[in-house]
């Protein structure tokens, strides 16, 4: 692979990489030039310098998320979580990004990214972070958190320094539950090198006879996926139970006890060499379908083939024997920057399983969502609530329950609903949503249901619970053709005497998928509605994305690939308007992502006109924020702790002095290309001024938070903030908005 050029300064390839000299434009444009002067004088600016690479950027992102894992001010299993998180992010970051980079580079794509780099000048830079962070990850697993664990009780130990007993107990259980499940593979000229499933635990081992000890044989063993990856000595293949003061939890790797056991599987042999390794494989995988009975035949039949998608990645422990791995590489077809030596287990998911014991000094304090207040009447008709004014939720802060699901649960139910519309991205397995939606069409209501079957990793959840509304008369539409239906909404409508037509529709917008577990761990927000001009779009969007509407216009929506980027840049320029003519001009936004070119240059002219924007982007963000002559009034932070930021919120002043004024937007769109040309996605604006508030003061929390938010640097490395010493200690600056946040909405809630 090619390297960075070297006429570029070295922006992207480290995650702390040293600040650079300010950038300015050849001549930077006074706050009163005009749009002409201010676009123009962005676009002199070098790409590579307006854009910060977004495969490093998303590194940067997973580091934060390791930085959590590190940081001993968090309770220590959540630590132990985070870590697990981390490493499970770079397995899907393996799969998806680099996969498609390694695609690119097979196929001789030197298309440059918008910072400049080729495909192969990427997967470079890429290599050299993520070298670093797994040395980091093995560090603070190894030094820090099994420590850390043992001193509570939970002893994570080589097998070697198991007693006796346990090895014995190991041992019987062994060869009762294990070894009946393995099934080694040779390879030799009568056994090709076997296929070796993505994500999976290999034990690779080179084997001679007696009687021909100068040859060595190569056979791989696959550590079995239906047991767990750690073990107990006292009760191995029982579930994990806290521990007591004189009995410790003491633990096992799978693998170890695999390993010791060897000779079981090769009787008669002189075993030579042992290696576990792990192999991730491509997971971009692009779908292309003429109509749904097609697009569902696709995704069966390429979610099949995935499992047999190249090898982008072969992880071993450090120091690996040279013959091994060159035995390996070659059968899996790797290069030596394919291949990754790290200390610490081969699967971290096991810390998934260590991080949910139920020790409470170890874990975050317990958190039971609120019943907002006007929802707090269990029996009252949830439909005359929202016709009382529009309902914000807040999750998972506010309940997701009593409000969500008891919207969808309510409409599915009663007597006087009509029609029930719904999108489904993600949801759970155990989704009340599906049960209800089949209750209410198999009671004779119109059940329409927009299952997007391309969620990646989700595709065939999502077939068979589409497959299974079906079978229960719900009529599964499977979107727009060549757009990946990404919006969050729900429609209902009901027969009501005092409504116009006697028919009212009721809506729910939102920024987070309709699934009851993630609702739990992710902050979204959702919106209830029945104001005519919101419904009456909700009904036009889901005429296009179930039927063959072409509408393009809509009254109050934000949406793509319609009209939502349209919408945005002339909020943005209407921004930079007031400012060059002296005004306030504002701009907060809250989301996943940025990375669209075209908002991002947008926002660097309002900056250059005075416009004070603040940016919360919980992933990565392309944007370079705080660069004199370009974006020095961008403020870009990100938020990480015990939940998942994930809400949208846009706001844009429009000049006015209070800041629950101008205009609000909750939805479904980061600003990504792909978000704003590529899928159909919806953006609510939020009317109501109690609704409004709330929005203000959870931007404002988490501007404020000095506790569990990271600032970007005009480098594009993100340095933690950390709470002033004067801090009031139940102030956001203290306690970070997690938590404020949830103290804010419990006392909220005995207030009424």
């Amino acid at each position: 692979m090619s390297t960075a050029r070297s006429s570029q300064p070295d922006l992207r390839i480290t995650p702390d990489a040293e600040p650079l000299a300010p950038l300015r434009p050849a001549s930077a444009p006074a706050q009163t030039a005009t749009p002409e002067e201010l676009a123009s004088a962005i676009q002199a600016i070098p790409a590579e310098q307006r854009y910060l690479n977004r495969e490093v950027q998303w590194l940067r992102f997973n580091k934060r998320v390791l930085e959590m894992a590190q940081d001993e001010r968090n309770p220590l299993l959540e630590r132990v979580k985070f870590l697990a998180i981390f490493h499970n992010n770079l397995d899907e970051y393996f799969m998806k990004r680099v996969g498609g980079l390694k695609r690119q580079v097979a196929a001789s794509v030197m298309r440059r990214s918008p910072d400049g780099l080729t495909p192969g000048e990427q997967l470079d830079a890429i290599r050299r972070i993520v070298v670093d962070l797994i040395a980091q990850g093995a560090e603070c697993y190894e030094h820090d958190l099994v420590p850390s664990l043992a001193r509570e009780g939970v002893q994570i130990i080589p097998i070697e320094n198991a007693t006796d007993e346990e090895r014995a107990r190991l041992e019987a259980w062994f060869r009762k539950s294990v070894f009946p499940v393995l099934t080694p593979l040779a390879v030799d000229p009568g056994h090709r090198f076997p296929f070796i499933s993505n994500l999976s635990i290999s034990i690779g081992v080179m084997v001679s006879s007696p009687d021909r000890a100068d040859e060595s044989l190569f056979a791989r063993v696959k550590v079995p996926n239906s047991i767990p990856r750690m073990v107990r000595t006292d009760e191995p293949g029982a579930p994990f139970v806290p521990p007591t003061a004189d009995r410790p939890l003491r633990l096992v790797l799978l693998t170890d006890v695999i390993r010791t056991n060897l000779d079981d599987l090769f009787p008669g042999m002189t075993i030579q060499q042992v290696m576990p390794f792990r192999v991730t494989r491509n997971a971009d995988i692009e779908h292309d379908a003429e109509d749904a009975d097609d697009l569902i035949d696709t995704i069966e039949s390429e979610m099949k083939l995935r499992r047999f998608a190249r090898a982008v990645r072969l992880e071993l422990n450090a120091k690996p024997e040279p013959s091994f791995l060159e035995f390996l590489s070659e059968g899996l077809a790797l290069h030596p920057g394919d291949i990754y030596e790290r200390g610490g287990p081969m699967d971290y998911s096991a810390l998934f399983q260590i991080a949910s014991l139920a020790i409470p000094h170890l874990r975050f304090p317990s958190w039971t969502p609120v019943v907002p207040t006007r929802l707090a009447d269990e029996d009252a008709d949830i439909f005359s609530v929202i016709r009382r004014g529009d309902v914000l939720v807040h999750h998972p802060y506010d309940s997701f329950g009593a409000s969500t699901e008891r919207f969808i649960k309510a409409a599915a139910r009663d007597k006087d609903t009509l029609a029930i519309k719904q999108t489904i991205y993600r949801t759970s397995a155990d989704s009340p949503f599906v049960p209800e939606l089949a209750r209410a069409a198999e009671n004779g209501k119109a059940v329409a249901c927009l299952v997007e079957v391309r969620a990646r990793f989700d595709e065939m959840n999502n077939v068979e619970r589409a497959k299974e509304l079906e079978k229960h008369g719900v009529h599964v539409a499977y979107g727009v053709m060549g757009l990946k239906t990404h919006t969050k909404i729900s429609l209902i409508v009901r027969r009501e005497a005092d409504a116009p037509g006697g028919l009212r529709c009721y809506a729910h917008v939102g920024t987070g998928n309709y699934n009851s577990r993630t609702a739990e761990l992710y902050t979204d927000l959702g919106l209830l509605t029945c104001d005519p001009e919101i419904t009456e779009d909700v009904i036009d969007l889901f005429n296009y994305l179930t039927g063959r509407s072409r509408k393009r216009d809509y009254k109050r929506l934000l949406v793509a690939p319609n009209t939502m980027r349209k919408r945005f840049i002339e909020m943005i320029d209407r921004e930079t308007e007031i400012a060059r003519a002296g005004g306030r001009g504002v701009i907060k936004a809250k989301m996943n992502q940025l990375e669209d070119a075209q908002i991002i240059d947008k926002l660097y002219e309002a900056s250059c006109a005075g416009v004070k924007i603040d940016l919360i982007v919980r992933g990565f963000g392309c944007l370079r924020a705080g660069v004199p002559g370009m974006s020095e009034n961008i403020t870009l932070v990100s938020s990480m702790g015990r939940f998942l930021e994930h809400s949208r919120i846009f706001h844009f002043g429009a000049g006015k002095d209070d800041p629950t004024e101008g205009e609000w937007y909750i939805g479904s769109a980061d600003w990504m290309y792909r978000n704003l040309d590529y899928r159909v996605e919806a953006i609510t604006p939020v009317l109501d001024p109690v609704a409004r508030r709330k929005l203000h003061d959870i931007v404002e929390a988490d501007l404020s938070d000095h506790r569990d938010l990271w600032q970007m640097q005009p480098d594009g490395s993100f340095v933690q903030r950390r709470p002033p010493a004067d801090a009031d200690p139940m102030s956001a600056a203290a306690m970070g908005s997690f938590a404020y946040l949830m103290h804010k909405t419990a006392q909220d809630s005995v207030k009424g």
